[in-house]
């Protein structure tokens, strides 16, 4: 029979970390893919209408959101309690539209301009004649393109 040599300590050997590197952006890659950035901070409260046939949009980065409803608890005080537009991360008026079109239109690559769209994510409490006013705007920044966002009725 053999007999174990327990007078020699063995040491524990050292960890392999080449593949370390490759793991980590792999990781990187994974959160960079899945992750989706936010684009504007909603500074309007607004309660989507309901509907019932609703059709997803397929790319969502050639979609430029106009958000109109009453102003944030926070916006009230210089806002008011109207309903208010937003574009981007500012309040704006009707006459800012035009301008705003222009700069997210010249963002786009120039195969991806004709098929630019516009969401509006009006509160269902709006009164329409804004809605037509932006309307109108959009008519004059040839953004014919329109779509309004609404929740799946019940």
């Amino acid at each position: 029979m053999g007999r174990f040599n327990r007078t020699g300590r063995r040491e524990m050997p050292t960890l392999n970390t080449s593949s370390l590197p490759d793991l980590i952006f792999t990781l990187l890659f994974f959160f960079m893919i899945v992750t989706t950035v936010r684009e504007a901070r909603p500074k309007v409260e607004f309660t989507l209408p309901q509907a019932a046939e609703l059709e997803r949009l397929e790319k969502k980065s050639l979609v430029t959101f106009i958000y109109v409803g009453r102003p944030a608890e926070a916006y009230r005080a210089s806002q008011g309690e109207g309903s208010r537009i937003q574009l981007n991360d500012a309040f704006a008026d009707t006459s800012d539209i035009v301008l705003y079109i222009e700069a997210e239109r010249a963002r786009l690559s120039a195969e991806d301009r004709p098929r630019m769209r516009v969401s509006l994510k009006v509160d269902e409490d709006t009164r329409m004649g804004l809605v037509q006013d932006i309307k109108e705007k959009l008519r004059e920044a040839r953004a014919l393109d329109i779509s309004y966002s609404v929740q799946e009725r019940k």
